[in-house]
């Protein structure tokens, strides 16, 4: 056993007071003279025996009280596994999950708020000295430091729920930084959260040894959750009124089957598209809205779904661009290519810019969302550098050689980008063999394939090189020679063909096919903006370049909500970033003065619909030098942290006794009888 405050042992002398007086008995006798007392003798030695015994019990009762009470001043304690700290300030640093699945409900009403209750019962069990840190998801600048008992309390009735999400590792890990600071300080970590199965990605977490680290799970009841995890537009390029397909992906995150949830699709505040889908218990499901009649512009979309009783993810927001015109580039070499100005020349919506190898801007490379290179002799390194930087940005390349091509710069461009490349020139009479019906240039084309197709009929071309493992062939020659070749790189395409636009190589650029697969590429081409951003994970921002000065800040807009991002000018784009500065989802505008440069939609993140959460053993697991001090329904959590930091107390223990002690001491005074007869005898 061991004292908190063992210097008031000292107090233990006051038992001498008792013990002084009961050797001192200060009253004075009077004498009583009898005729004979040979009859009372035996009666007054059997009484001074009770006296006696009646006094001792007395003195005992009273030193006992008063030695209990003395104990109860210097705190006693049977040491604990923390109790080494007793008596010294500390620094504690308690997490609160305040992300989204804390507004699930239990018998306590939401788990926020237990949370936050069971906050201030841990700072109720340490001294009025010590010191707390408040963490929450959103690792705000004002929780890095140290507070009071009354300032944590006050900062722990302000917090929200919030759309951040951060692993297991990432909370101890700033829990960890702050208490590094504050090396003379005892240090404790608590972390308070439901410990969805998200938070960890079953590895080990990093600890540090010397801290002391307490898990308190809160439990939740267990509820179905069906939500939008993302969304796909079929067609990368947009038309005014044309009809448009969106893949919708439901995920539900329940064991039991979502029957019947009802979903709507909303643009621009109209309502486009009406569904009812029936999901099995986790398990995901893609369906598909068809919508028209979209102006040109950009586009505010929302899908919203009826799934109670969880609700913060039933909305996702998504935005795109119907463009009026689609701009293309067309690059030669000197000379305009008169096939690709008719080609484009046939639909007003494509905007064709013709410029010569030379002249090139390349600053404005990526605002187009196709570039056709043609009769290019030789490539220049400045032209091939900027065109490999467009298509991993997300540009689509479309190269046909010149008659008299460098192949050498050809190779230098198209082997970076991991496509086919011209290898040598054939003389050869042939014709178009095969055509790849399953790629996606080639879908939607034919109503009925015939089968025996008019194929563009080829006098030389040049031999191509390996399409390569991300390529594949949009037309073939006999012997599975490419002639026509495709292929991803980095976030855009390149095509290859392995003929000039000359009727000298082949009839392809007067052939019926010709003009199809160019508005088939044209229309899967372009790095438009992504349709949709994550709160807390996107915070960087590529947009097209958008030129700004010290007047003329980019801003983002949401009704009365307004931020204003970093921004950063690169080669070809710009960069925004938003931090921590967006907390609530929907679409934004990013208005440079009063005209509106895009518009950017944010959710939040889906890791908080899995309503799934860690055992025990999973936490042991993960964190092997924690213990898990209370789980919901298991007491108090201030008796807990008092006995892990303190050991058992015995203060109010002791102070029971006393009380005891003291009360049979009124009893022995009031009911003890010392002068009672204890024989009758005749005289």
């Amino acid at each position: 056993m061991h004292f908190l405050y063992p210097a008031f042992l000292f107090a233990l002398i006051t038992l001498a007071i008792p013990i002084l007086i009961h050797l001192f008995n200060f009253r004075r006798y009077q004498k009583v003279y009898f005729s004979n007392v040979q009859f009372l003798k035996e009666v007054q030695e059997r009484q001074s025996h009770r006296k006696n015994l009646k006094e001792r019990l007395i003195l005992a009762t009273r030193l006992l009280a008063l030695a209990f009470l003395v104990l109860a001043f210097a705190k006693p304690y049977i040491p604990g596994e923390n109790s080494a700290n007793a008596g010294k300030q500390q620094a504690v640093s308690v997490f609160v999950d305040n992300s989204y699945s804390m507004e699930t409900l239990n018998s306590e009403g939401s788990l926020l708020d237990e949370a936050k209750r069971r906050a201030k019962e841990i700072a109720s069990a340490y001294s009025v000295n010590d010191r707390f840190q408040l963490l929450t998801q959103d690792f705000e600048g004002k929780h890095q430091r140290l507070l009071s008992r009354d300032e944590f309390d006050d900062a722990v009735d302000t917090v929200k729920i919030s759309p951040q999400t951060r692993s297991l590792q990432q909370i101890i890990d700033r829990q960890q930084s702050l208490l590094a600071m504050h090396k003379e300080q005892p240090g404790s970590v608590f972390i308070i959260s439901d410990f969805q199965t998200n938070m960890a990605d079953n590895r080990e977490v990093k600890t540090d040894t010397s801290l002391r680290i307490s898990l308190i799970q809160l439990k939740a009841n267990k509820l179905p959750n069906v939500a939008v995890d993302s969304v796909s537009l079929l067609s990368a390029i947009h038309r005014p009124g044309e009809s448009e397909k969106l893949v919708v992906r439901l995920h539900n995150y329940a064991d039991e089957t979502a029957a019947k949830i009802p979903l709507k699709l909303s643009i621009n505040g109209a309502q486009k598209a009406l569904g009812s889908y029936t999901i099995k218990g986790r398990s995901l499901q893609h369906d598909t809205l068809v919508f028209s009649g979209l102006q040109a512009g950009w586009q505010r979309a929302e899908i919203s779904l009826q799934d109670n009783p969880v609700t913060f993810d039933n909305q996702f927001y998504f935005s795109f661009n119907v463009k009026q015109q689609m701009p293309v580039l067309l690059i030669d070499g000197g000379t305009p290519n008169s096939y690709l100005k008719a080609v484009f020349a046939a639909d007003p919506f494509f905007e064709a810019h013709r410029v010569p190898e030379g002249n090139v801007d390349y600053a404005a490379l990526n605002g187009y969302p196709l570039v056709v290179q043609s009769d290019v002799n030789a490539i220049s390194t400045g032209l091939s550098q900027q065109l490999k930087t467009y298509v991993k940005k997300g540009g689509t390349l479309l190269v046909f050689p010149a008659e008299d091509a460098d192949l050498a710069s050809y190779k230098g461009l198209l082997s970076s980008l991991n496509s086919a490349y011209p290898e040598s020139l054939i003389t050869e009479n042939t014709r178009v063999s095969a055509i790849n019906l399953q790629n996606q240039v080639f879908k939607n084309i034919f109503e009925d394939f015939p089968q025996n197709p008019d194929l563009p009929v080829v006098s030389k071309y040049y031999k191509l090189s390996s399409t390569g493992i991300n390529g594949e062939n949009l037309m073939s020659l006999p012997g599975g020679q490419t002639f026509w070749a495709g292929n991803s790189s980095g976030k855009g395409r390149v095509y290859i063909a392995a003929v000039a636009l000359s009727e000298g190589f082949s009839n392809l650029p007067r052939h019926a096919l010709f003009v199809p697969v160019m508005f088939r590429i044209a229309l899967l081409s372009g790095h438009d903006q992504p349709l949709f951003y994550t709160l807390g994970r996107d915070e960087t921002i590529e947009v097209p370049p958008i030129q700004t000065n010290e007047k003329q800040l980019l801003k983002l807009v949401k009704g009365r909500l307004g931020i204003i991002p970093e921004s950063r000018q690169l080669e070809g784009s710009t960069l925004l970033y938003t931090a921590d500065q967006l907390q609530e989802a929907g679409i934004y505008d990013l208005k440079k003065q009063d005209s509106t440069v895009a518009a950017l939609a944010f959710n939040d993140n889906r890791r908080e619909s899995d309503l799934s959460y860690l055992t025990g053993s999973d936490l042991a697991r993960l964190v092997p030098n924690a213990k898990t001090v209370l789980e919901t329904g298991k007491g108090s959590l201030k008796g807990s942290v008092i006995e892990t930091n303190f050991g058992l107390q015995l203060w109010k223990l002791c102070i029971i006794l006393a009380m005891i002690f003291l009360g049979l001491e009124i009893l022995l005074i009031r009911y003890f009888k010392a002068d009672r007869n204890a024989a009758s005898q005749p005289v």
